[in-house]
């Protein structure tokens, strides 16, 4: 690999009110090299590289406070993303930076068209969709530059983001959390997209907190903890334990050695049919017992969960909950009966964010602690005092709004809303997505625990090792059929994959 430094900043401090994000951080990039920068939700990662992409704020442009950073070998002082567009330096957002009612061409080129008859003439979109087509034939898409952006897939937004990069000669492209949205298959397209740029001289850093995305993609890793360096390591020499000690500052048990109280049956469900999603889905669930759902894209595993807990209206099919046969038509039902629901997209479907901490974990039980219109504060704060104590939610102060909370904390407070309805059968769906190895494994050992007290647990989890290691029972889903049944004695990730790809 080239040792020719892209990229070096020094000593970079950025304060907000009342939190020091970065402290004194340093940063080396070599060209042609893919450098994962890792770390636990609030390290300082996206502080970091938002220096490098600076943006307006209340208080003027996103900048550090202090320190210097050097690009080519130059210092250099950056007041908006345009002037660090000018220089290379591109940044695709985890949340893309897209206009959904324009075309594919259009996007690309977005500010920069060609035009007919010099800077006031008309814009000539012949160039522009000959030009369009050059960079996204270089990434290897089949879509049309004619597409309307709104509509296209997650990984062909993506690609429409890297497209716009190498329109504008990109030599240096920041990808925050680029695979959380991501099926495996699209990973490797994009893994595969990204080491073919890299062989033409284009520089990445990859913001993520994926470890074995990390072993299979990057040249070299940097950890930042607590806004601070922590380490750096080139992969080859990096194990996840050594890189996870680095990233919490401690020995850190991922997944925690379980005891096991199973008891009961105390869920059963019984040819669950809904046209299309999910077809004569049967299965049950005892006391104590953690049952792992598994299964690719589509397999139906979602959808099983949404009509059990009354999102979706079911065609057919029968629930039991403690053997009495329940009738569920909307989510009051499933939380009258005991149920609650962890759902994978904890921003749009499991938070308020414009709500404080204590609002939304109390959100299910305001009937309970309220009397009649008027909420009886003693009740809510022994509620939320309970839950964020048990959870380790920080910051401990329970009106700080939500959305201003680290994707790992934000988690805890779904889950311990949930808590607060006291459940009997409690279902997670990807309870660790996205968040960080420390918050990770704090949830994972609260799964343990509330199963050891007797809670019925069901876990939806894309994350082999996850499913593998948390459950006592493995279902696999494939084309909305339940295709195989594993205990954890017994499963592997070949079996449960062979299951997974099965054909109707």
């Amino acid at each position: 690999m080239n040792k020719e430094v892209l990229l070096r900043m020094e000593k970079i401090t950025k304060a907000f009110p009342g939190v020091k994000a970065l402290d004194e951080v340093d940063l080396e990039v070599y060209k042609g090299e893919v450098l994962a920068l890792v770390g636990e939700n609030g390290a300082g990662k996206t502080t970091l590289m938002e220096i490098l992409n600076p943006h307006p704020a209340p208080t003027g442009f996103y900048k550090q406070d202090s320190g210097k950073i050097y690009f080519e070998g130059k210092e250099i002082k950056l007041r908006s993303p345009l002037e660090a567009q000018k220089l290379g330096i591109s940044f695709i957002h985890q949340h893309f930076n897209l206009t959904p009612n324009l075309s594919v061409c259009d996007n690309i080129l977005l500010g920069r068209q060609p035009k007919k008859g010099g800077i006031l003439g008309i814009v000539d979109r012949d160039k522009m969709e000959r030009t369009a087509s050059v960079y996204l034939d270089k990434l290897g898409t089949r879509f049309s530059v004619h597409a309307l952006t709104g509509e296209l897939g997650v990984a062909q937004k993506q690609m429409v983001e890297i497209a716009k990069a190498l329109s504008v000669d990109a030599k240096l492209l920041i990808m925050d959390e680029p695979t959380a949205p991501l099926t495996d298959n699209e990973v490797d397209k994009l893994f595969t997209i990204i080491n073919k740029l890299k062989k033409e001289g284009i520089t990445f850093i990859f913001v993520t907190h994926k470890l074995n995305e990390v072993f299979k993609m990057c040249d070299r890793i940097v950890v930042l903890r607590d806004g601070k360096n922590a380490g750096s390591l080139d992969t080859k020499d990096a194990t996840e334990e050594k890189i996870t000690q680095m990233m919490v500052g401690r020995d850190l048990k991922m997944f925690p050695e379980r005891e096991t109280n199973i008891g009961k049956k105390i869920f059963e469900v019984k040819n669950l049919t809904k046209k299309g999603l999910i077809e004569n889905v049967s299965f049950e669930l005892k006391k104590g017992e953690i049952l792992g759902l598994y299964g690719l894209m589509g397999a139906g595993r979602t959808e099983t969960m949404r009509a059990i807990f009354g999102v979706d209206k079911l065609d057919k099919g029968e629930i039991y909950i403690e053997e009495e046969k329940v009738s569920i038509k909307s989510p009051a039902d499933a939380i009258n009966r005991g149920l609650g629901f962890v759902p994978e997209d904890r921003q749009s479907q499991g938070l308020v964010p414009l709500m404080s901490i204590k609002e939304n974990i109390t959100l299910p039980v305001l009937e309970r602690i309220a009397r009649g219109k008027v909420i009886k504060k003693k009740e809510e704060r022994k509620i939320v005092d309970k839950y964020m104590d048990e959870l380790k939610i920080s910051p401990g102060d329970p009106i700080s709004p939500v959305k201003g909370l680290s994707g790992g904390n934000q988690q805890k407070v779904v889950i311990a809303k949930w808590l607060a309805s006291s459940p009997k059968i409690l279902i997670l769906d990807e309870p660790t997505r996205g968040i960080d190895v420390g918050s990770k494994a704090e949830i994972h050992f609260r799964i343990s625990l509330l199963a050891l007290h007797g809670l019925g647990i069901i876990i939806i989890s894309s994350e082999l090792p996850e499913i593998i290691k948390m459950s006592d029972r493995i279902l696999v889903m494939a084309g909305g059929r339940i295709t195989g049944e594993f205990l954890r004695k017994d499963a592997t990730e070949e079996k449960i994959i062979g299951c997974a790809v099965m054909e109707n």
